[in-house]
């Protein structure tokens, strides 16, 4: 048998609200298929103060929460060592296709 690690990654499109718990760090609780995954991240920078900057520009982004598995709960599970990615996009234009601009 060898050793392997177990690394759960969520995708969001939309802005969670937090609720603030010690130190002003920040606890986001995210609905994955009805399993409610509970993440801790830092208030800044490199943590919510991350997502909020770039929605705030971009607001069709996306964000993938990487972290690993930790204790389980009645509802879900916890993740722990939080790793938040912010994937800029901007909304697509609208195309008229040659058809509809000849008419």
């Amino acid at each position: 048998m060898i050793a392997g690690k177990l690394e759960i990654t969520i995708k969001i499109n939309e802005l969670p609200q937090p609720k603030i718990i010690e130190n002003g760090w920040q606890q986001l609780d995210i609905d994955c298929d009805e399993r409610i995954i509970t993440i801790t991240v830092k208030p800044k920078p490199k943590g919510y103060k991350k997502l909020t900057d770039v929605t705030s520009n971009y607001p069709h982004s996306v964000a993938a929460i990487a972290g690993k598995l930790s204790q389980s709960n009645e509802l879900g599970f916890v993740l722990k060592s939080p790793n938040i990615q912010v994937f800029k996009c901007k909304p697509k234009a609208e195309t008229t296709s040659a058809v509809g601009a000849a008419s």
